[in-house]
């Protein structure tokens, strides 16, 4: 695992939680990141859409929308057949 790929996020509560970053997807005019976290994930990616709040920081957004989420995530298995194995 390179370090470089590793997203640390708070969550509601203020604690840390880190993900290894998978890809960014760019789904209708809009990115995603899709990310896979480092404990408690089952083998489950988390995808998040990406918001630039400014040139120095950015935002990350759950997705509420299934449709959203599966075609981000049928892009993503698309896009990574060749270095990932899915079930």
């Amino acid at each position: 695992m390179n370090e470089e790929n590793i997203i640390t996020l708070n969550d509601e509560d203020g604690n840390e939680i880190k993900f290894e970053f998978l890809d960014l997807i760019s789904y209708r005019q809009k990115d995603y990141v899709v990310m896979l976290p480092l404990e408690d994930s089952d083998g489950q990616v988390v995808i998040l859409q990406l918001e630039e709040v400014d040139d120095e920081t950015e935002s990350y957004i759950g997705v509420e929308n299934e449709f959203v989420l599966e075609t981000v995530y049928s892009l993503f298995k698309e896009r990574n057949k060749d270095f990932y194995e899915f079930e």
